[in-house]
């Protein structure tokens, strides 16, 4: 599903003005984007959490040529489902 899909559903969905709707979704995507990019969790109860992790530099290996090469330490999205949303 695409955010134009997200858009459409919810319009749908409530009856909404689809113009609000889709400020609304730019809004809160443009949120949790802030949050997350200072390093905030963001959880949303009954769906799950969002946060960031620093990940390790790791080595890696090229698989056409066999090169090894070193993967810098950088900061990875997680997502964790719910218990109430996985059933």
């Amino acid at each position: 599903m695409t955010k134009k899909d997200l858009v459409e559903e919810v319009v749908y969905k409530t009856g909404l003005n689809k113009t609000l709707v889709k400020e609304t979704v730019d809004s809160f995507l443009e949120i949790l984007f802030t949050a997350m990019s200072d390093g905030k969790r963001i959880e949303l109860r009954g769906f799950g959490v969002f946060e960031t992790r620093r990940m390790k530099p790791k080595k890696a290996r090229n698989p056409r040529t066999g090169e090894t090469l070193i993967i810098p330490e950088r900061d990875k999205v997680l997502f964790k489902i719910s218990k109430v949303s996985k059933k």
